[in-house]
Formats: structure tokens, sequence, C-alpha cells
């Protein structure tokens, strides 16, 4: 049982828990990224490239006997990854530079002055009384 107990206060630790939340949302995120690229930026490069389609963009080596390619190099899977890549660097470089202007807010602003103790109050109160006489 040591063993499970162990494991437990592990798995349920802040950070991995964090840690396992960044991953699942960053997974929905390439999701969304991808089709972004795929279905909205792309057709629109494809359009301004006349009609290529950037996913089929090869360099075929040689042919078979037959006249079909016998090798083909596709870069354009590649160009199209580099660009979600790109995409993906791009926001989460703006949304960490929202967090880091946001936390500068945050140590820009005083902060209040503590409440004083009792023990403060009571002194307080003590030099008062000896400024009075």
């Amino acid at each position: 049982m040591g063993m499970m107990s162990e494991f437990k206060a592990f798995a349920m630790r802040g950070n991995v828990v964090d840690m396992a939340v960044g991953v699942v949302i960053g997974a929905a995120f390439g999701k969304i990224v991808s089709a972004l690229v795929d279905k909205m930026i792309m057709p629109i490069v494809g359009y301004l490239t006349s009609g290529q389609n950037f996913g089929d963009l090869a360099v075929k080596l040689g042919t078979n006997a037959d006249g079909t390619p016998a090798v083909s190099i596709g870069y354009g899977a590649f160009l199209q990854s580099t660009l979600d890549f790109v995409i993906v660097a791009f926001v989460l470089f703006l949304v960490i530079k929202a967090m880091n202007k946001m936390k500068k807010a945050e140590e820009a602003a005083p902060a209040a002055p503590p409440a004083p103790s009792e023990q403060e109050k009571l002194l307080a109160e003590i030099r008062d009384l000896l400024k009075q006489r």
C-alpha cells in the first residue's frame, strides 16, 4: 500500500495537475490552429498563388517504368506545419505578453498597509495618553 499512497501523493500535487491541464488545453489549441491554417489561411494563400495547394507541393525524383514518380519529397506538408508552428508561437507570445503586462500592473499598484495588530493599537493608545500628560 505504500507505493499506491506515494503515487496518489505524486499525482495529486498541484504542479502535476496543472501540467496535465496544460497538455490537454495545448492539444485542443493545436487542433484549433490546424483548422485555422488548413481551412482559412491556406486557401487564401493558395488563391494568391494561382490555386496552388501547399499540401500537395512535392519534388518528384525519377520515374518508374510506367511513368509514375518513383520518389517524391513532399515539402508542402512541411511548409504547412511550419506555418502552424509560427501561428501557435505568435499567439503564445501575445498571451504571455498580456500576462506579463497584467503582472507588472499588479506589482506597480501599491499594496494597502496591513492593519495594525492589537499590540500596536495598545502601544499607540499608551503613546497618546503619555503625550496628553
